[in-house]
């Protein structure tokens, strides 16, 4: 049986703290991990180090609630999506009736690699959806930009509030429609320049052949491998799925390689493409999820000239 605020409610029960002090970040998060102590829930905290030290010392000695290692799950969409999927599933086997989970995005992410982050926010209310899940997404509202906090109430059906009110955002867009939306992400500063690699139409074997030589070492070996498989797996599927001509773009910078695919068609029809595994790729969406596994930013958006993917390796965290 379901406990507090999402007593009744069947799967995900997703909601925002939107705080502007330590105080009231706490004062939203202790009843709720308290709550959970109480009612025998599995309850997580899986904040960054300094928030996570907060509430460790606020809590009552010897209370027993689980602290993730801070950030690490955050490295990639993708592998957060994974690895919660496998922590709700332990839970839900050993027959938890609900789960309840504190976290945060590192604020590095509200920069130029937010899309993804965007993405994955409203995703997961259809990837946790088969679980009897209770989360709250903090967010410092002194340090989180504009536009990431109008895309947080578009992600987030519910806020948390320090009164113990859970009230609706008013704004939340089901994720099957704001995935759709495919916004472009900001312009990395190297697409200002001439592109060093152009292909058309170009084979997956010419494509990674222009990536190899283009690196001289720029990336390390394992960086390399990885950009080498989706970019062959995104330039296969603009050509098996999209429309000619398939535009191969690629650029160098000292800490990162970039390359985008354009083709002219519509681009994969399932908006949770990237985010979670494809089917048999019948669709085109298994080069994307590939993609987002091996790359350290994937954006992709579509316009009235067809669908662009764009993948960086190395640091993707230039300033906007």
């Amino acid at each position: 049986m379901r406990t507090g605020a999402a007593a009744d409610h069947v799967g995900y029960f997703h909601e925002a703290i939107l705080y502007d002090s330590d105080e009231h970040l706490l004062a939203v998060v202790l009843p709720f991990l308290l709550g959970g102590v109480e009612a025998g829930e599995p309850t997580v905290v899986g904040l960054g180090g300094r928030n996570a030290d907060l509430v460790r010392r606020a809590l009552p000695t010897g209370v027993e609630v689980t602290f993730l290692p801070g950030g690490d799950v955050y490295t990639r969409p993708t592998a957060a999506i994974r690895a919660y999927r496998e922590l709700l599933a332990g839970h839900a086997a050993a027959g938890a009736t609900q789960i309840r989970i504190v976290g945060e995005l590192p604020p590095v992410v509200f920069g130029a690699t937010w899309d993804w982050w965007a993405r994955y926010e409203s995703a997961i209310n259809h990837a946790y959806d088969d679980f009897p899940l209770w989360s709250m997404c903090a967010y410092d509202r002194r340090v989180t930009p504009p536009h990431v906090l109008t895309d947080v109430a578009r992600t987030h059906p519910r806020i948390a509030r320090p009164d113990g009110s859970h009230e609706p955002t008013g704004v939340y867009t089901e994720p099957a429609s704001y995935l759709t939306e495919c916004r472009p992400a900001p312009l990395d500063p190297v697409q200002h320049t001439a592109p060093v690699v152009e292909l058309v139409d170009p084979t997956p074997a010419r494509a990674r052949a222009a990536v190899r030589a283009a690196d001289s070492g720029l990336l390390p070996p394992d960086g390399v491998d990885d950009l080498l498989m989706a970019v062959s797996e995104v330039v296969c599927n603009a050509l098996r799925h999209g429309t000619s001509p398939v535009r191969m773009r690629l650029w160098c910078a000292p800490d990162r390689i970039v390359v985008t695919v354009h083709d002219r068609g519509p681009g994969p029809k399932d908006p949770y493409a990237g985010l979670l595994p494809a089917g048999d790729g019948t669709e085109g969406g298994l080069g994307l999820w590939i993609s987002h596994q091996s790359c350290d930013h994937v954006s992709h958006h579509r316009d009235a000239d067809g669908f662009t993917i764009r993948l960086t390796a190395g640091n993707a965290h230039f300033p906007v």
